[in-house]
């Protein structure tokens, strides 16, 4: 018998071993991380806008957006119950809620419970909701309606609505449907708009801010992508949702007057994982 070729193979195993159970270790390490660790360490994104048409009196008005809340899926009421907190310990002047409440409205009946919740959020100028795709479908369309307004939301469905402080100046907040499962109409969004204000389009999918550049649109706010809910360093998101694939999370200039700014939402679908995609709340201060 070969003694050093017994203690040479001993030694591989060994080795092998360890490699195979530090392989698992750093796998269920993982596994936790992106289901229990990640998905509920918010990130509180703070954004300046600055635009020459807003107006004086509105300059370091605080406007909260939180999206994709996905309800019922991996976030529960007691995750929820923190969001809102966080929400309201900013004193936001407006609230907009960018689409994707529930992950399924036509198997989640606590609807009380959400309404009790968002009905503690309070903005003086306003609560703004859109469609997102997980809004639509079946009766859930208006149930989805029904909640928002009973949460004292305006839902804005191809429609805006002017933003007044006194009789020094306004703005506009237009909300477009949702691309996916909903009937966008930029034409009947901007019908009514009159005279030229600074305007904030709500869309809930990003992607259609190609369509919005077309219409007198300054700042676009959108959710629907999760940041790409799984992102690999060097790769980045492995899977994006249609009308989420062009935008993906963050800030991006499309034009010397239009920015968009895509939010990474709260919630998880499909996979309750997240990976260096943290969820997000997004603070808006406009600047004159």
């Amino acid at each position: 018998m070969d003694l050093n070729k017994q203690i040479s193979r001993r030694s591989f195993l060994k080795k092998l071993g360890k490699v195979i159970a530090g392989s698992a270790l750093v796998g269920i390490v993982g596994q936790a991380y992106m289901k229990y660790i990640e998905p509920n360490w918010i990130e509180v994104t703070r954004q300046n806008i600055n635009h020459p048409l807003i107006p004086p009196i509105f300059n370091d008005f605080k406007i909260v957006q939180f999206s994709d809340t996905h309800l019922g899926f991996q976030l529960d009421f007691d995750h929820f119950e923190k969001i809102i907190q966080t929400i309201s310990k900013e004193e936001p002047d407006l609230i907009i809620f960018s689409g994707d409440l529930v992950d399924n409205l036509l198997s989640f009946y606590e609807y009380e419970e959400i309404v009790i919740y968002l009905n503690y959020l309070q903005a003086p100028y306003g609560k703004f909701a859109v469609y997102g795709n997980h809004d639509h479908g079946g009766w859930g369309t208006d149930k989805y309606k029904q909640i928002m307004e009973a949460s004292n939301f305006k839902l804005l469905r191809n429609e805006s609505q002017n933003i007044k402080i006194g009789n020094d100046g306004e703005i506009i907040i237009a909300g477009i449907d949702d691309a996916m499962l909903g009937q966008p109409d930029f034409e009947k969004t901007f019908s009514s708009i009159q005279e030229r204000y600074f305007t904030l389009l709500i869309s809930h999918a990003p992607d259609l801010i190609e369509d919005a550049k077309h219409y007198p649109v300054d700042f676009q706010i959108s959710g629907h992508t999760h940041g790409g809910q799984i992102q690999l360093p060097f790769i980045g998101p492995l899977i994006t949702p249609p009308y989420g694939q062009k935008y993906v999370e963050g800030s991006y200039d499309i034009s010397d007057h239009l920015r968009l700014y895509v939010n990474r939402g709260l919630g998880t679908t499909r996979l309750p994982y997240r990976l260096l995609s943290r969820p997000e709340i997004t603070i808006f201060t406009l600047k004159t």
